[in-house]
Formats: C-alpha cells, sequence, structure tokens
C-alpha cells in the first residue's frame, strides 16, 4: 500500500509539470472507492494550479475547485504525453494541455473525489481528522509525547490511527520503532517524554530517507514518471523475518497486530 513517502514522491513527480495546466477532457473507468463527486464536464475548462499532500492524499487545486486523489492499495499515477492507451485498471484519467494525468488501481481501493474547496463538507469528512504532519513545523515532540498519554493501546496499532500523527504507515512504523528501540507492543501511554522524543526524531528521519530514496517498491509502486523506489533495499527490520538483525545479529521476528505484519528485534527494542 502506498505510504506518505510514496505519496509524496508521487506528488513531487509530477506537481511541478502539471501546473499551470488547463483540464480538456476528463474520463473513468470502473467505480473506484468513492464516486467522484460531479459530472465530468464540470472539470473540463479548470486549471490546475498546484499540487499538494496531506497524509496520504493528493491534493489537486484547480481554479474551480480541489480533487483529492487517494492511492488505495494499490494505485498509481502516470503523467506525461503520449501515454499508451488505457488499460482495463486506469479508472481515471485526466487530459491537459500539459499531458494526461491517470490513476491506475487494480484493486480500485483507491479514490478521486471533487470538492469545491478544503471547506466542503466531502473534504472535511475525508481529511478532518487526520492528525499532524510528521514533516512539517508543526510536528512538536512535547505535543506528540502528549498525544501519546492518551492511547492505552499499543504504539504501533497509535501510529497507524494516524490521529497522534498522520501518514506513518506499515512499512515505516516498523522502521520508526526499531529505530527509537521501543517494542510495537508497548503501550503508548507508558512511553517516557525521552524515548517519545527519540520516537519523534525517527519518524522524521525515517520518512525523510524513504523520500530521498523514491519510497518503497514492494510490488508495482512507481512515481508518476514509472520509477521505482529503493528505501526497501535498506530496511532495518521490515520484511526481514529470520534473517539477522543487522544491529545485534539477533533473529528479526514477526507477529500479526490489527491484521497487519510487524518486524522487530526482541534485543534491540525493549517493552
Amino acid at each position: 500500500m502506498p505510504e506518505l513517502p510514496e505519496v509524496e514522491v508521487t506528488r513531487l513527480s509530477f506537481a511541478g509539470r502539471i501546473a499551470g495546466a488547463r483540464i480538456e477532457a476528463v474520463s473513468l473507468g470502473k467505480p473506484l472507492r468513492w464516486p467522484l463527486g460531479c459530472q465530468v464536464q464540470q472539470l473540463e475548462g479548470q486549471c490546475v494550479l498546484g499540487v499538494r499532500r496531506r497524509g496520504k492524499y493528493l491534493l489537486i487545486d484547480l481554479s474551480g475547485g480541489l480533487l483529492l486523489m487517494h492511492l488505495g492499495m494499490s494505485g498509481s499515477v502516470s503523467f506525461g504525453a503520449g501515454l499508451p492507451a488505457p488499460g482495463k485498471h486506469d479508472h481515471f484519467e485526466m487530459v491537459t494541455s500539459l499531458g494526461t494525468l491517470r490513476l491506475n488501481d487494480p484493486r480500485r481501493f483507491g479514490a478521486v473525489v471533487y470538492a469545491s474547496g478544503e471547506g466542503d463538507p466531502i473534504a472535511h469528512k475525508l481529511l478532518g481528522r487526520l492528525g499532524v504532519e510528521p514533516l512539517s513545523e508543526a510536528f512538536n515532540a512535547i505535543e506528540f509525547h502528549q498525544a501519546l498519554q492518551r492511547r492505552q493501546t499499543a504504539i504501533k496499532q497509535v501510529l497507524l490511527g494516524g490521529e497522534a500523527v498522520v501518514g506513518v504507515g506499515n512499512i515505516y512504523a516498523s522502521e520508526v520503532l526499531f529505530l527509537a528501540r521501543i517494542r510495537p507492543t508497548t503501550r503508548a501511554a507508558r512511553i517516557s517524554k525521552p524515548r517519545a522524543a527519540l520516537l519523534h526524531r525517527a519518524i522524521q528521519n525515517v520518512l525523510t530517507e524513504a523520500v530521498k530514496k523514491g519510497g518503497s517498491t514492494l510490488k508495482d509502486f512507481s512515481n508518476a514518471q514509472g520509477e521505482a523506489g529503493h528505501f526497501q533495499l535498506d530496511a532495518m527490520v521490515y520484511d526481514r523475518a529470520g534473517q539477522p538483525c543487522r544491529v545485534c545479529m539477533t533473529p528479526i521476528k514477526s507477529m500479526r497486530q490489527g491484521q497487519r505484519s510487524t518486524f522487530y528485534c526482541s534485543h534491540c527494542q525493549k517493552p
């Protein structure tokens, strides 16, 4: 599933190239997770002002509204001139004066939703409960610790929940907890202020490094230019069950938390 780094990498790969484009035509394939919310003709003639990101959502600012794009479990975006004819898994296509933007999503858990702006009830429903952005100045270590103190569930689940901090998905949750030396099953409220500060720094460092490396390509993720990510090649624990820890050589363990795989080192990561 594309996580925050993959979404940010996707944004960076086409945002500068589509800015200022005029929308000439929009076409839809099979239904996605949520309906578009408007007639395609309402988008035609509008201009693309820019592309932002909020959590795992791409926000495409238009001259007359806002498109919220989510990549779901298997989605990827391509943008350019002269793209091949749409395939069976291409479910949203926006032809512009600067190139064609296309969403490919085999499992169709992604979505493209139109809203009049961020104040629109539709946009508020999707974005309103998202936590602070981890790569922004608003992500404060003291406030992060206070948010953890209010939660009695396992820290891995709190990170995935997206309310204390947004966008730390399954891959990166395992990685940041290893870097902070915290066991994934530790109750969030038990984490001390010094350990929360380590976790805060680990979140920023891991996500920043992941963006630099183009995200993680476990199956078929690629950015809007078709380039794969490489972060997974240097993962410390994720998907390395049974392999030696890169720090202490103890075999990496795996377990299930909330139907998701968790990877950790029992020696390096303390409860």
